[in-house]
């Protein structure tokens, strides 16, 4: 994380307008930059943060269960897809501010967003989960 506000205070312009934009940019490049230097990489389960407030083991347990699940199920989906997904909802990102940082439309974020959604949510009902 140091690493990652160290490069972006010093290649930061002054008329630069979203910095949730520019920030997630920098950190994006980080991570990549550091995957690409490791040759078997990282897996899902290692970035996954284990709660500490659960109240018992079998709760901790679900909860850890669903967690691994649906990032098992997010990183299987396409590489575009699943970005889009993981800024939308854990970036806090806007569908405008995804299109401003990806290069994209917003009506492709928009799409995109919405075929990645419908394939994790088949993706997790093959596996019994319920949405009704």
């Amino acid at each position: 994380m140091q690493e990652c506000f160290l490069r972006a205070i010093l290649s930061l312009n002054d008329d630069h307008g979203n910095m949730r934009a520019w920030l997630y940019r920098v950190a994006r490049n980080l991570l990549t930059d550091q995957l690409r230097s490791r040759r078997n990489g990282v897996s899902l389960d290692d970035l996954a943060e284990t709660p500490s407030d659960a109240p018992g083991p079998l709760a901790l347990y679900l909860r850890t269960e669903k967690h691994r699940l649906l990032m098992e199920k997010l990183a299987s989906l396409e590489p575009r897809r699943r970005e889009v997904l993981s800024l939308q909802y854990f970036g806090g990102l806007s569908q405008k501010e995804i299109a401003a940082l990806l290069h994209l439309s917003h009506e492709n974020v928009r799409v995109l967003s919405l075929r990645a959604r419908r394939e994790l949510k088949q993706k997790l009902e093959e596996d019994g989960y319920d949405f009704s």
